[in-house]
């Protein structure tokens, strides 16, 4: 006989997303310890839920119009760009009639949504100070520039390091210039070459930059509630050289409390930001590949354990992605199941699996070979859209091939 519920139990209450990520959340710090530099990369998207105005608890956009959540986790991520786990999840909605009070000068931080940067920053900072052998560094887009982050965050030899674009160029250094100033009069340090994705229609091309880097002082700006000091700071100017016509020249600017000395450590630092993409490609899966903004729910309590669900699922896509390319040798039970190898295998080889587990590399394109990956020599990698295809096939070929077995010699 099933027990009485007790008066007042919610299973809401009892299934939250903190709940749901925990586990994946300390399996992710188990793996960035086995890394001596991690990168903590922070940024935010939004959860569009215009057409879904039934959900409770959600509220405006960029517009009164939109309506829907926003969502900031902390993604793990390896230089080498393999993506470790979620760090953390953040999830913010605004009020009706509150957009723009974040411009407010008068407005104290922690009544901002901004300040999710810098207690961002802190969190990844606790886990930081408990690490003996890897280093974490924090990255942010130009939302996370924000001066108070910078005084928060402290410099002992086991903090985190960060490193955010500039949203403000025109910042007073403590000297009297401005921060333009000493990027203009510095020597170009080094230049150097990458290959930037195909992003927002446009295609991917080679990129060729020049480098700046100058050590500065900036001035504390002026706050109502606060007295803030100074900051010792490095800038890293990234200018292109001859971009393409009719295309904008990708030129950042890179705030960052390293120093920075030679040419090495500059290409280094400017290989680092360029790793956030990565959160870019986790959100493209979260939408198109999870279709978040496809959920029925009634609640924004009850949307949340949902969105923590998918978010995991997206960082596994991402997890495969890039760990196929980075250790293509790696044998495939070291994140695939022996049933499900072995019925991908039988699939797509047409043919008994190996009593072996194939490498990595294999059994990622024979993954992807079933969302559509063609696997010809010029095809490259495959990415994480036909990765997640195929990945949502996997259980029904196990579940097909389970049934084949419980038969047996009496079928047919």
């Amino acid at each position: 006989m099933r027990p009485a519920r007790p008066t007042g139990f919610s299973i809401i209450q009892k299934v939250t997303a903190k709940q749901v990520l925990a586990p994946h959340i300390a399996c992710t710090e188990a793996r960035v310890r086995e890394h001596p530099r991690v990168l903590c990369i922070q940024d935010t998207s939004e959860g569009d839920f215009t057409t879904k105005k039934g959900i409770a608890g959600l509220g405006p956009l960029n517009y009164e119009s939109r309506y829907g959540i926003y969502i900031h986790p902390t993604l793990a991520v390896t230089p080498e760009r393999v993506a470790l786990g979620l760090l953390d999840f953040h999830t913010f909605t605004r009020e009706p009639g509150s957009l723009g009070q974040d411009k407010d000068p008068l407005r104290p931080l922690e009544e901002k949504e901004s300040v999710r940067w810098v207690d961002g920053y802190a969190r990844v900072n606790e886990l930081a100070e408990t690490l003996t052998d890897t280093r974490l560094t924090y990255i942010a887009d130009r939302e996370g520039d924000i001066y108070d982050l910078f005084v928060e965050a402290p410099i002992p030899e086991n903090s985190a390091d960060w490193l955010v674009r500039v949203r403000h160029r025109d910042r007073c250094l403590a000297d009297g210039r401005k921060l333009n100033e000493a990027l203009d009069a510095a020597p170009v340090l080094t230049h150097t070459t990458f290959e930037r994705p195909a992003t927002n229609g446009a295609k991917a091309r080679q990129v060729e930059q020049d480098i700046k880097v100058v050590r500065v002082t900036l001035k504390a700006p002026w706050r109502p509630d606060r007295t803030l000091p100074d900051v010792r700071v490095t800038a890293l100017l990234a200018t292109e050289v001859n971009p393409p016509a009719g295309e904008e020249p990708l030129n950042w600017l890179l705030l960052t409390n390293m120093p920075v000395e030679t040419a090495e450590e500059a290409v280094e630092k400017l290989s680092w930001y360029l790793c956030r993409w990565q959160v870019e490609i986790f959100f493209r899966i979260l939408k198109s590949g999870c279709r978040i903004e496809e959920l029925q729910l009634e609640t924004r309590e009850r949307l949340e354990p949902a969105l923590a669900i998918d978010m995991i699922i997206a960082w596994r896509v991402l997890y495969l992605t890039m760990l196929g390319r980075e250790c293509p040798e790696m044998p495939c039970d070291a994140v695939f199941a022996e049933e499900e190898w072995k019925a991908v295998y039988l699939v797509t080889q047409r043919q008994a699996p190996p009593e072996q587990p194939p490498p990595l590399d294999t059994m990622v394109r024979m993954v992807a070979s079933l969302g559509g990956f063609l696997n010809r020599k010029c095809d490259g990698f495959p990415g994480p859209k036909t990765l997640w295809i195929g990945l949502q096939r996997i259980p029904d070929f196990v579940r097909a091939l389970e049934a084949y077995r419980s038969v047996g010699e009496s079928y047919g």
